[in-house]
């Protein structure tokens, strides 16, 4: 897969540029909008769902604020719906299931912000969940969390982030306030929970994607969690794709 990184003039910038972040608005690459394998965002279910979601929004950021929370309650989070089948990355048939973790997650958000007119890309970073269950930690075997989702939406002239995981009831039941994305603001995973213990950090960023690099993901969870089929994959191929 094609890793697109952020424009060449915004790179020259370097630092500092970043600090004041993007002051100056800036055209993304069209390749932004266009559709993927897996980020269907021409699928008409999809450019449905994106219509219906953003409908009478007077904004773009209105419009990503909706998708986003659209997306964060529609499919349950759950991690033990990882699967091998590629099948079930792809953001039109994520619309026909309830349950998911991040990464289709995030790929249901860009594709439906594409559907919308607003420019995404896929991002992904290494993270340690703190508050993870020992039943999903004993799991794994490992407090790690390769690939967590995201999704980068340029929003008048400038890139924001932010992930759909978690939905309010699974919030709400760890005592974590749920995510709101207000389209203006990073909207990425909470470090501490409610009581002040520490939840999340990202210890890895893995980069930005036009599209879901499925068989990179599916090595690398082979790599570092073996090559059990991962809970629940009803797929007839091995953890590793």
């Amino acid at each position: 897969m094609q890793d697109v990184r952020v424009l060449a003039h915004d790179r020259a910038r370097g630092a500092q540029a970043h600090r004041r972040r993007y002051p100056v608005r800036v055209q993304p690459d069209p390749s932004f909008l266009a559709p993927g394998r897996f980020v269907d965002s021409d699928h008409r279910d999809v450019i449905a769902f994106s219509r219906e979601t953003c409908a009478g929004a007077r904004s773009d950021r209105e419009s990503a604020s909706r998708l986003f929370e659209a997306v964060r309650e529609r499919l349950r989070y759950d991690p033990y719906t990882i699967r091998t089948d590629p099948n079930e990355y792809v953001a039109s048939t994520l619309l026909r299931r309830t349950r998911a973790y991040c990464i289709p997650k995030a790929v249901l958000l860009c594709a439906a912000a594409r559907a919308a007119g607003i420019p995404a890309r896929l991002g992904f970073a290494d993270v340690k969940n703190h508050l993870a269950s020992k039943k999903l930690l004993d799991t794994l075997g490992s407090d790690l969390f390769a690939f967590h989702g995201y999704v980068e939406l340029w929003i008048d002239g400038r890139p924001v982030k932010a992930t759909p995981a978690f939905n309010a009831a699974l919030c709400a039941r760890f005592g974590v306030p749920p995510l709101a994305f207000d389209g203006e603001h990073d909207a990425l995973l909470q470090a501490f929970d409610g009581q002040g213990r520490r939840y999340m950090e990202y210890v890895r960023d893995r980069g930005l994607y036009l599209d879901l690099p499925l068989d990179e993901i599916l090595r690398t969870f082979a790599e570092l969690y073996g090559t059990a089929r991962p809970p629940g994959d009803t797929h007839d191929e091995a953890f590793h794709g």
